[in-house]
């Protein structure tokens, strides 16, 4: 039947009117809505890129499962970051056009229909449900997906997502936690999606000390007291568009249950959905660069400080979030709207919660620049 027809606030286009009246203000507009990074691409990617524009993988058809290459350093990565030994849970990997292109096509590729359920937290990044709409599967959003309570025991329930670091709240999940949503997915032949594409950005206790360890992540799925040792029902989607600045490069992946994997792969490898091949070795430059990572750990660590004590100075109630980019606020009117308006006059633009499913709330972005982000820092302190 192809793609089912989707529905969504997630449109960028709602927000037009008040980038007009932020770009008549005083200094103009600062964008700190949507999540696009602006710091260069490491020197390491950049090279890796270059080298292998002319390599066999590039003049012809690249490997959907990725290179061999690439496919040892995601496993090194996992090991270096995670604190996951892939081949010992028995876990594969496939590179994604993206992690956005991931998520949309995941309800699809694991033949959800009308009578499956994805569960899904009620805030959260709106792809989630896009991609369960387009799948024409049914869309079960509860406040806490690690209240297993909440879905357990629902007729159809074939997926459930799990975002930690969450994109917008920047709550982070314990591992007792993660285990918890594992151990009952498997109960009733349900696959756990585990979206960490913010697992590096972790803040909680960060002290800002030379003896903090910027790579401590937050729990992975796949880490073995987190899923028994088994990659069984569990994928986990990670993306380089944060960590090393390359969301142009369309670079992320998905990694787990074996079974599941092989596939997808076989799907992707039809529909073409293949990571061209100097790209492939530009990511795995990017993942093995983990000094490079270091550094962008520290900017968005000052650029989350700055924001969240100015936007406390404008009026805000809102503390270091746990982990991810995002300072998530309650709007101070109640009204994500009104308060979108108010802080346009003065030229500065957040994105609206009700793209995420609370319209009580606004996102603020530290993916700006060191002087957008100060410069915002004045105005909100006006």
């Amino acid at each position: 039947m192809g793609f089912h027809e989707f529905s969504s606030p997630y449109d960028w286009s709602r927000i037009a009117a008040y980038k007009r009246t932020a770009k008549a203000a005083f200094g103009g507009m600062i964008d700190l809505s949507v999540g696009s990074p602006v710091d260069p691409v490491p020197d390491s990617v950049r090279k890796a890129l270059a080298v292998a524009a002319n390599d066999p993988n590039a003049y012809g058809y690249p490997a959907t499962a990725g290179t061999a290459d690439l496919r040892a350093a995601i496993a090194e990565w996992f090991s270096a970051t995670r604190n996951v030994d892939l081949q010992a849970i028995h876990a594969d990997v496939v590179p994604t056009v993206g992690s956005k292109e991931g998520v949309a096509l995941m309800a699809s590729l694991l033949h959800c229909g009308e009578d499956d359920v994805v569960v899904q937290p009620k805030v959260s990044y709106p792809t989630y449900e896009i991609g369960t709409q387009l799948a024409g599967a049914q869309v079960l959003k509860v406040d806490d997906v690690a209240d297993v309570a909440s879905w357990r025991n629902v007729p159809g329930v074939k997926a459930v997502w799990v975002n930690s670091p969450c994109n917008p709240t920047g709550e982070v999940y314990s591992a007792e936690r993660m285990a918890g949503i594992v151990a009952a997915a498997r109960e009733i032949g349900a696959v756990v999606l585990s979206d960490e594409c913010y697992a590096l950005m972790q803040w909680r206790g960060a002290t800002n000390s030379a003896d903090d360890d910027p790579l401590q992540s937050t729990p992975c799925a796949l880490r073995s007291d987190v899923c028994a040792g088994s990659a069984e029902g569990v994928l986990v989607l990670y993306s380089l568009s944060k960590q090393s600045n390359m969301a142009g490069y369309r670079t992320a992946f998905i990694a787990g249950d074996e079974s599941l994997i092989a596939s997808m792969s076989a799907y992707r490898k039809q529909i073409g959905q293949i990571i061209p091949g100097p790209v492939q070795a530009a990511m795995a430059a990017g993942l093995r660069d983990l000094e490079s990572v270091k550094v962008q750990h520290a900017r968005y660590r000052e650029r989350l400080g700055v924001l969240v004590s100015a936007l406390r100075a404008y009026g805000y109630c809102t503390d270091m979030p746990d982990g991810a980019l995002y300072v998530w606020v309650r709007a101070k009117s109640g009204d994500c709207w009104t308060d979108m308006e108010q802080l346009a006059k003065i030229g500065i633009i957040a994105s609206p919660g009700e793209f995420y499913g609370a319209p009580e709330c606004l996102r603020f972005s530290a993916t700006a620049s060191d002087e957008a982000i100060a410069s915002a820092a004045e105005r909100l302190a006006r």
